[in-house]
């Protein structure tokens, strides 16, 4: 009984997310307003929490806890269908224009570092706040054999019901929508599985969207319809023919939203360390918005593909919904931009501010998360 109630807490939960998600992306279009409408939203969570009696907002805290819970959980497959399309994004992109961009992206990851943590650094020594210890975070539960081999026995079946009949579900991208999600969810699943030091080169992001590709390649090459046209199947961007990245990025606006627990669960910290925190964001953000530019002017990348790596140093859920607000982005090379950068700074950050001998907590945690991600790491 518990289960069940459980589960539709879950439901509700997160279906007032969606639902929330989608109603102010819907009036912000028909007013005609540019900002993220799912950035708006998560500012007015986070505001009626502060506002509400401690009581109500826990409460409220408590209602929502399974939904962001299980956003976390699965963070990363609601922005990994950009990465999977990727081979049909990058044709466009030449050699140069390729090396142009990882250059920005190493050199500005590195720049990026140094000015947040050094800015933050400043600041901290201005305000000489005392630091206090973060709010522990719930973590979500691992993957466990069940789910790993129920995800295999979805594509396996469905997969065989494809191939026998493309069309069994009433269009291909609907008949190949079972086989691609269990694909892109069992290589989630897969690579979260392996050990640590394997996932610095094999991160479960990559292992999620090779998995993916890799099905598409088998199902593309069995049935003769080849790889593009199943990948144009796993993200088709139409409402009434979805494929299996659309369902996954149906839920971006949701986890945009879901922060706003997280920050209200940190508000302590943040209210105590506000100097240095929005500063040193503020000056970071700043900075890599306009080195970026500067140094896509400078190597002279293409103008479109230098506004699709503009926000290359926030995550990936906003980067998508920022650069959406722009006509002809590659929102595909906007992806890889950003889940490079992570990549780049869970590997080599630590080492790096060691070297600049940036050892304040604050410090190290704004540096930290100026490469672009981290929970989603």
């Amino acid at each position: 009984m518990q289960l069940v109630r459980n589960m539709a807490q879950l439901v509700v939960s997160l279906g007032i997310l969606v639902a929330a998600d989608k109603l102010v992306e819907q009036a912000f279009a028909a007013a005609s307003i540019k900002f993220p409408s799912a950035l708006f939203a998560m500012f007015c969570v986070f505001a009626l929490l502060l506002f509400l009696p401690p009581s109500l907002a826990n409460g409220f805290m408590a209602f929502f806890d399974p939904a962001t819970v299980f956003i976390h959980r699965w963070l990363p497959l609601f922005f990994v269908p950009s990465l999977v399309v990727l081979p049909l994004a990058v044709r466009d992109v030449s050699p140069a224009s390729a090396l142009k961009i990882l250059f920005i992206t190493f050199g500005g990851w590195f720049a990026s570092l140094v000015v947040a943590g050094y800015t933050a650094l400043s600041v901290r020594r201005i305000v000489k706040t005392q630091l206090i210890p973060a709010e522990p975070m719930k973590r979500p539960s691992p993957f466990g054999p069940l789910e790993f081999w129920a995800w295999a026995a979805v594509f396996v079946a469905s997969f065989a019901v494809a191939y026998v009949s493309p069309t069994a579900l009433g269009t291909t991208a609907t008949t190949c929508l079972p086989f691609l999600l269990a694909s892109t969810v069992f290589g989630y699943i897969l690579g979260s599985r392996l050990p640590s030091g394997v996932k610095k080169v094999l991160h479960p992001i990559i292992c999620c969207a090779l998995s993916a590709d890799l099905a598409a390649v088998a199902y593309g090459y069995l049935s003769r319809s080849g790889v593009d046209a199943v990948l144009g199947d796993y993200l088709t961007e139409s409402p009434s023919n979805p494929g299996a990245g659309d369902i996954l990025m149906g839920f971006l606006g949701s986890v945009i939203i879901s922060f706003a627990f997280s920050m209200f669960n940190q508000r302590k910290l943040v209210r105590r360390h506000a100097a240095e925190i929005f500063t040193s964001i503020a000056v970071a953000s700043t900075f890599s918005l306009y080195s970026t530019a500067i140094l896509g002017r400078v190597v002279e990348l293409e103008p479109i593909l230098t506004i699709s790596i503009l926000p290359r140093c926030i995550t990936v859920a906003l980067a998508l919904r920022v650069v959406s607000l722009f006509e002809g982005v590659n929102t595909s090379v906007t992806a890889a931009v950003v889940v490079l950068t992570g990549l780049i700074g869970a590997n080599f950050a630590q080492a790096v501010m060691d070297k600049l001998r940036l050892k304040d907590p604050i410090a190290r945690g704004i540096g930290t998360a100026s490469r672009g991600k981290r929970r989603e790491q």
